[in-house]
């Protein structure tokens, strides 16, 4: 049994509000949350008046384990992760080999189970022909299809395959949705061009937006759980903020909320992912969307490359950009700037990825519930730095930028995984439970 005593916390209630108190945790769980708790604890912390959080949820990394453990692994990433303040995520299928069987996800259980210092769960990946693996697997987060921008068995993107998936079963789904079709005519026609900045013509918002509509469409005919990962352009703002059943949700990612099309001229292949960033008017929407609820939550869709790879000339450099431990300090920088609430924030990045995939007691700083917190600095600001960063990769799009709310203290557990700058390295994750009903 470890009991954990945090004295002089400012403590954030789900709504919003906060107050100034201590909080005992015992044996992984809020056992007490109150002014001037006197309590035997095997660790005591003095807050000093720094915000207490719940831990963030990151439903959507890619660590890259098995397959490409040199750009970043399960226990490089999942430190990364108590770094930025994320006590869980959720990790995608397009490792090598795929999460597309039993026997790939038992062995993704094993590895996590070894080095992880995050709560871990994982996606099984759709391909044309696992429809019985799809259903069966246990325990995964959901069914991940990419609808465009990838390769081998991981790529369905036919009428007729994608409609089998959403007609046998209940699991949700959640897609990449871009075109696979259009991409491809779109590069055809953009062939010529070797600057970073086609990649978002070639991709383009109509490209999304096709995606989006079939998967939505799906989704009502077979009333199927759906929901769509990083969300990135207005005209699908608009769409779902017209026409969105109460099972689906979407999420946006700090890149999309962030980034745009101008950073292309600073940054050029580093700041090529899929779907690509957008325009200001894409930012401004996105934002929109989340402050209205069109949008659920925020994920970070983290998906490391080295700088090497990053920088060869496009469009042979790869798409994706690290991010698990820069989305809180973005977030709160946000926050202290008017852009939104703590109540938005804990909606966004804590229980509101808690509730969309049932992952229970999960979220929220309340008596009985799971001991996953971060203690943030908000006093303070300081710029992003690549050697500081515990990614393996170790680069960000947001170097240079200064932020606030960077994780003191990240508790997992009950344990504290993450004390000022350092890892403590006994600390491990546990596999996440989901327990998913009708919405």
């Amino acid at each position: 049994m470890t009991v954990l005593l945090i004295r002089n916390a400012r403590i954030a209630r789900p709504d919003g509000s906060n107050f100034d108190g201590d909080l005992l945790a015992r044996d992984g769980r809020i056992e007490r949350i109150g002014a001037g708790i006197d309590a035997h604890a095997d660790e005591t912390i003095d807050a000093r008046g720094q915000l207490l959080l719940p831990g963030v949820i990151d439903p959507q990394v890619h660590f890259r384990e098995p397959g490409k453990e040199y750009k970043e692994d399960l226990g490089t990433g999942s430190r990364a992760a108590v770094k930025g303040g994320v006590t869980s995520f959720l990790e995608m299928p397009n490792t090598d080999p795929p999460t597309v069987s039993q026997a790939a996800l038992d062995d993704k259980l094993v590895r996590a189970a070894g080095k992880c210092v995050a709560n871990y769960g994982f996606f099984i990946g759709a391909t044309t022909d696992n429809l019985e693996e799809l259903n069966r697997a246990q325990p995964v987060c959901g069914i991940k299809i990419f609808m465009g921008a990838s390769t081998g068995s991981l790529l369905v993107d036919r009428p007729e395959d994608l409609e089998r998936i959403f007609a046998d079963g209940t699991r949700l789904i959640a897609v990449h949705a871009e075109d696979e079709a259009r991409i491809r005519e779109r590069r055809a026609r953009f062939q010529d061009r070797t600057d970073p900045a086609a990649h978002s013509e070639i991709r383009d918002n109509l490209c999304a937006l096709k995606a989006t509509e079939l998967a939505l469409r799906l989704s009502k005919k077979y009333h199927r759980r759906l929901h769509i990962l990083h969300l990135s352009t207005k005209e699908e703002v608009e769409l779902l903020r017209r026409d969105k059943p109460a099972w689906v949700t979407a999420e946006a990612i700090p890149n999309h909320l962030f980034l745009n099309v101008d950073d292309y001229a600073g940054q050029g292949t580093l700041v090529q992912m899929n779907p690509p960033i957008r325009t200001k008017e894409d930012n401004a929407a996105l934002w929109a969307g989340l402050r209205d609820g069109t949008i659920d939550f925020i994920a970070t869709d983290h998906a490391p490359h080295t700088l090497e790879e990053k920088r060869r000339p496009y469009p042979q450099s790869p798409a994706g950009m690290p991010g698990v431990e820069t989305s809180l300090p973005l977030m709160l920088t946000a926050m202290a700037e008017g852009r939104c609430t703590l109540e938005e924030i804990q909606k966004w990045m804590c229980w509101g990825p808690a509730a969309a995939y049932g992952i229970p007691n999960k979220g929220k700083i309340l008596e009985g519930w799971d001991a996953d917190l971060t203690l943030v600095d908000m006093q303070t600001r300081r710029a992003v730095r690549n050697e500081e960063l515990f990614t393996k990769v170790k680069w960000s799009p947001f170097a240079g930028r200064e932020l606030t709310g960077w994780p003191i203290y990240t508790i997992v557990g009950g344990r504290v995984a993450y004390d000022r700058g350092r890892i403590r390295e006994d600390v491990r994750g546990k596999a996440l439970r989901f327990v998913i009903g009708d919405r």
